[in-house]
């Protein structure tokens, strides 16, 4: 493996940000260190082939999730995949399920989600440059329409929309909770979701997640067991090439140029990447 100090993507446009489970994606990957005005990224980028173009690669968690959900660092992770040219991000994602009509081992490629995240710095614009982010839409269409056709092609079970409820974790929910969110309309619950989709729409940067249901949280029943991260785990490493293959049609699917809502100015989507890195 061959190992940067700095560097850019080059030609690369498309990114996927691994989950639990996901720490690692392309084969003979090109390692590269890549700075940020906000830190370090919780890994560094792996370059590489995968669904047939060249991709980045970054595991949210570090590799062998090292880091909870509340201390990723997203505003480095994000800003190193755009600064490199990173212009989609597919996202892979364990959810808790709060429906029955969504069962553990099937996939969710949501459309909304509700945030209720605390503490998190979640703008890139929180000081005299102030940008109210379009945010009504959180998940980008086209990059959604690409998951979908892949995981019907594969003959995956899936559901095209859903909410995601974003809890601060690394606890799972009380039962009094989970009561609370299907009140709000959620259909699954994710750590992570928010902000890293905010944060990429601020960066210009289009935005999917890619869902995978582990569990059903405390149960659909007032008796049923409720989730353990054992169980997490086990079902993510049963499905790792169900989720791999998946992201790897989707990628394929798309343009060489990925299309990108303008839901900041793009100005100040620059001005944020032109941001000076500490030595």
């Amino acid at each position: 493996m061959e190992r940067e100090a700095t560097g850019d993507g080059g030609d690369v446009r498309v990114g996927v940000i691994g989950g639990s489970g996901l720490y690692e994606l392309i084969s003979d990957p090109r390692t590269v260190e890549v700075p940020t005005p906000f830190g370090s990224p919780s890994s560094p980028i792996t370059l590489g082939e995968f669904g047939g173009r060249r991709v980045a690669f970054l595991a949210r968690h570090g590799r062998g999730h090292g880091i909870p959900p509340h201390r990723v660092p997203y505003r480095a992770n994000l800003w190193a995949l755009a600064s490199i040219g990173v212009r989609a991000v597919i996202a892979s994602s364990a959810v808790g399920s709060i429906t029955p009509d969504l069962p553990a081992d099937t996939f969710v490629v949501p459309d909304q989600l509700i945030d209720r995240t605390r503490e998190r710095a979640d703008t890139y614009f929180d000081d005299a440059d102030v940008q109210h982010l379009g945010f009504a839409d959180p998940f980008d269409p086209a990059l959604r329409a690409a998951l979908c056709d892949a995981l019907a092609a594969r003959g995956e079970r899936f559901s095209p929309v859903g909410t995601t409820l974003v809890i601060p974790g690394p606890r799972f929910s009380t039962r009094a909770e989970s009561r609370g969110w299907r009140l709000l309309g959620a259909d699954i619950l994710n750590m992570t979701q928010y902000p890293e989709a905010a944060l990429a729409a601020e960066l210009g940067v289009a935005y999917a997640s890619l869902s995978f249901v582990t569990d059903a949280d405390v149960g659909h029943e007032p008796d049923d067991e409720a989730v353990t991260a054992d169980a997490v785990f086990a079902r993510l490493t049963a499905a790792r090439d169900r989720i791999t293959g998946a992201i790897a049609d989707a990628v394929a699917a798309l343009p060489a140029e990925p299309t990108v809502r303008p839901l900041v100015d793009p100005a100040a989507s620059a001005r944020v990447l032109a941001l000076p890195v500490e030595a």
